[in-house]
């Protein structure tokens, strides 16, 4: 899997953009809010990916956050949501709007997406809701610092667990288990893995 790139910005051509990586040229395709945020062609840039391997095709996705990357691959959980509909979302509102959005249960502003109608924005809402604790950090309160850190801490940790097989629950439950002071992904992974074999 390729989870980052860091290289040179060589062409913007919405919704795709060529990054050099030591002379080998990567196409991406990535919400506008990544484009609007790159720098100018020639210029230095790191994008967070997601990659997607099909019969047909190889295709790689760019973010200019961590935190867009997250919020795209919980969309693309959803049933009825393809990579392109999901970096419509995240075209139209950025993450914590959108986390704004799953928290009141707004779905007319979620049809106002190109392509969502109410049914998708109701299930969009529905699945969503059960995992916000997932990606708190992404919300208004994740807005701090030393807090965004945290919480981001913590979603990493989350995803490394059910990489390793445990579900959503048990691995929010795992990682509430470990003490609010610790910091760093690898740390609250080790203490929830700890707190998981007693």
């Amino acid at each position: 899997m390729i989870g980052r790139l860091s290289g040179t910005l060589l062409e913007k051509a919405p919704p795709q953009v060529l990054l050099d990586v030591q002379g080998v040229g990567y196409e991406l395709e990535a919400p506008m809010s990544t484009i609007f945020a790159l720098p100018a062609e020639g210029q230095a840039v790191v994008l967070h990916t997601h990659m997607v391997v099909r019969e047909d095709a190889q295709l790689l996705y760019g973010f200019a956050s961590r935190e867009e990357r997250t919020m795209f691959r919980e969309l693309l959980r959803i049933t009825g949501i393809g990579a392109k509909m999901a970096l419509a979302v995240l075209s139209t509102m950025s993450t914590s709007e959108l986390f704004s959005v799953i928290e009141a249960g707004d779905d007319d502003r979620l049809t106002r997406v190109p392509g969502i109608g109410k049914k998708t924005a109701q299930r969009v809402l529905l699945e969503m809701r059960g995992r916000l604790s997932r990606f708190e950090q992404l919300g208004p309160a994740g807005s701090s610092a030393s807090g965004g850190a945290a919480s981001q801490d913590r979603a990493e940790a989350q995803d490394a667990l059910q990489a390793l097989g445990y579900s959503a629950a048990e691995a929010r439950k795992l990682v509430g288990k470990v003490d609010a002071s610790v910091s760093g992904a690898q740390d609250v992974i080790r203490l929830a893995l700890q707190a998981a074999a007693r």
